[in-house]
């Protein structure tokens, strides 16, 4: 595939929505989290969402230049509408102030309800990281028909309802979880679907209800359903996503009471925690190394190099793609280019980017 320099991918983006609207500021925002997406590998989550983005923005699903608003204070509990602003702009400020609330007290719940698209939910946990903060966070996703079957069922009921959580080391996360509660994101699906390839096996039902390994059921009628991981634990998890993420928050919740526009929103119920009130620092750090130092310490299993902490792989491909490129496919890319033409980007200013690239 070819491959694009990230600062170049990341020039292209901002264009693209400056064009279509965003200030400087959020435009930025919005490259940073889809470049680091890629880079982290990703790329369900990358550059290939610029059409759907440009697509509800143009529809009135998505609103550029929108800001966190708090309607819930209540010290330690924060409760966040997103305004169906850019998620990458509204996550980013709701975890701002929930950790600013977990300095104060020790820690804070953030329940930010009716956001845009947050994208990776890595993202905000590293960020919690990044702070010195541990936490967890469950999602769902509402204003669209839903994509995911439950445990033993064959028609989708549920959204991929992401779950995140991280645990702070020295300098940024020490181990990151972050999970769709399908098999996989239906991101992959669509990467899949682009590149003309097969998804692993046990990942998707036709729309008939028969395991498959096509990603085209997902993009025909009658469409078929991703199918949670790990059996009932997968599809438990995903229920308990949607009722944290959907019903506490105050948020909308999958059932068709709520319509499927066509929109992508999410809701997210954050648990943001500073370790040292629990934990002395030098403690938290040493007790939490070993851990890892004895998780990998494994002999490796047949079929691997080695044990991997949760994380790992992201920040390896992220070495990897900071100095060889991003692989972008050209279906991905042919559709980021047509984007960003509808938001606005045109004439010289469009090919001189593209040229670039």
């Amino acid at each position: 595939m070819p491959l694009i320099a990230p600062d170049d991918l990341h020039r292209f983006i901002v264009a693209a929505f400056q064009a279509g609207g965003s200030e400087p500021a959020e435009a930025e925002l919005i490259a940073d989290h889809l470049v680091a997406a890629n880079l982290a590998g990703h790329d369900s989550h990358g550059v290939g969402m610029l059409p759907d983005y440009a697509e509800n923005l143009l529809n009135g699903f998505l609103f550029a230049n929108r800001h966190a608003r708090i309607v819930t204070d209540s010290g330690a509990v924060l409760g966040i509408d997103g305004q169906r602003g850019f998620g990458q702009v509204i996550a980013k400020e709701a975890m701002d102030l929930g950790i600013r609330r977990a300095r104060e007290q020790g820690a804070c719940v953030v329940a930010l309800r009716n956001s845009h698209h947050i994208g990776r939910i890595g993202h905000w946990s590293e960020q919690c990281a990044a702070a010195g903060m541990a936490s967890v966070h469950f999602v769902n996703v509402t204003d669209h028909p839903p994509l995911v079957s439950t445990w033993g069922g064959a028609e989708p009921r549920l959204g991929t309802n992401p779950f995140s959580a991280c645990f702070p080391g020295e300098d940024g996360p020490l181990a990151l979880l972050d999970m769709a509660t399908s098999k996989v994101a239906f991101g992959k699906v669509r990467v899949a679907h682009n590149k003309r390839t097969q998804v692993v096996e046990g990942a998707l039902l036709d729309g008939h209800g028969r395991a498959t390994t096509d990603p085209d059921v997902m993009f025909e009628a009658p469409r078929g359903a991703l199918r949670p991981f790990g059996e009932h634990k997968g599809s438990g998890l995903a229920v308990m996503c949607e009722l944290f993420a959907g019903v506490l928050t105050g948020g909308a919740t999958i059932h068709p009471d709520h319509g499927h526009d066509g929109g992508i929103i999410n809701s997210m119920f954050s648990i943001i925690v500073q370790p040292t009130v629990l934990v002395p620092r030098e403690r938290l750090h040493e007790e939490s190394e070993k851990v890892a130092t004895y998780v990998k310490g494994s002999r490796p299993s047949e079929g691997h190099d080695e044990p991997l902490m949760p994380g790992e792989p992201e920040r390896r491909n992220a070495r990897q793609r900071r100095e060889e490129g991003i692989p972008v496919d050209p279906n991905t890319w042919a559709g980021a280019v047509a984007a960003a033409r509808k938001l606005g980007l045109d004439g010289e200013r469009l090919d001189a980017l593209v040229a670039h690239i």
